[in-house]
């Protein structure tokens, strides 16, 4: 694993950066980085389920760069620990990887079909709702189990402004910034995947989606 990620410039080393730091915030904090061809894919889970009794759903946020030409790389590391260097358009990365069981589920590249079109601003909306929904829901001094459960019923219910998308959809791309204003977002389906495409980034859900969903065309729903 290189200890040195160079990008073509210095906007592009500090947009990874801003990517990394985001994910370690959501989620278990892992980071996947796949390079090849001087591209570079970022993916993380600001939701994924632990263990067989957890209905929290699969979300990832994937985010697409430049990087060096030369560099082929497929490793998960700690995103907190991915951290800026000397040099302004590369980041320094951890020495020792970590496991994520997401990792190990990668959607495909290929074979997407339209199922939706929705808005930026009711997604943001959503996500919203449903932050305040955990935070009014949870009880004071709660444990993690307690916290988790809360979270999985309200970000794994269907929600029909998102054309029956988990709500945990919305919170993947408010938390990982990739709603920057007003703009349509595509919905496209390869079972068992969903994929939501922004301007800065995709979110993707893994598992049955509500029925329906591939005849659903809104515009501004909710």
């Amino acid at each position: 694993m290189p200890h040195l990620l160079r990008f073509p410039d210095a906007r592009a080393a500090a947009d990874a950066a801003t990517f990394a730091s985001r994910a370690a915030r959501l989620g278990d904090g892992a980071l996947r980085l796949q390079a090849a061809s001087g591209t570079l894919l970022m993916s993380c889970a600001p939701l994924s389920p632990r263990g067989l009794l957890d209905a929290t759903p699969t979300v990832l946020g994937i985010r697409a760069s430049a990087v060096d030409a030369e560099l082929v790389t497929d490793v998960v590391v700690d995103a907190a620990a991915v951290a800026p260097s000397d040099d302004p358009a590369a980041l320094t990365l951890p020495d020792v990887a970590v496991s994520a069981p997401w990792a190990g589920i990668a959607p495909p590249r290929e074979g997407w079909s339209p199922a939706a079109d929705l808005d930026a601003a009711t997604v943001a909306a959503r996500a919203q709702w449903g932050i305040a929904a955990v935070a009014e829901t949870v009880p004071r001094d709660a444990g993690e189990d307690v916290v988790r459960t809360v979270r999985a019923a309200v970000w794994g219910a269907p929600d029909d402004a998102l054309a029956g998308l988990p709500l945990g959809a919305a919170f993947a791309a408010f938390g990982l910034g990739f709603i920057g204003g007003a703009e349509p977002v595509a919905v496209r389906v390869a079972a068992p995947w969903t994929r939501l495409t922004f301007r800065r980034g995709h979110v993707l859900v893994r598992g049955p989606v509500k029925t329906g969903l591939t005849a659903v065309r809104t515009t501004g729903a909710g």
